[in-house]
């Protein structure tokens, strides 16, 4: 299994719009069978990372994960000249 740890900066501004949008990211890929939590780097609130555990089917969830990303206008609601980084760890 493949465990997914995705961070980014959050624009200034833009933090209630970017939890809505998480919200709703969770909410799909949790149809899909795969949980998801938020968290924010201490001491450094526009750092946020996305953490999605044991993921059985893995080129299913990216694909889920992309689409549903591209669809939210998820880059709307980051800082300028940031991107979502995206790290894959495996059991």
């Amino acid at each position: 299994m493949v465990s997914y740890f995705i961070y980014y900066r959050v624009a200034p501004g833009q933090e209630a719009l970017a939890r809505e949008r998480v919200r709703c990211l969770h909410a799909r890929l949790g149809a899909g069978g795969v949980g998801g939590r938020l968290l924010t780097k201490r001491g450094e609130p526009g750092l946020w990372m996305e953490i999605y555990d044991s993921v059985r089917e893995p080129t299913v969830f990216e694909q889920a994960l992309d689409h549903a990303v591209a669809e939210l206008g998820f880059e709307r609601v980051l800082a300028p000249g940031s991107r979502r980084h995206v790290e894959c760890f495996e059991d």
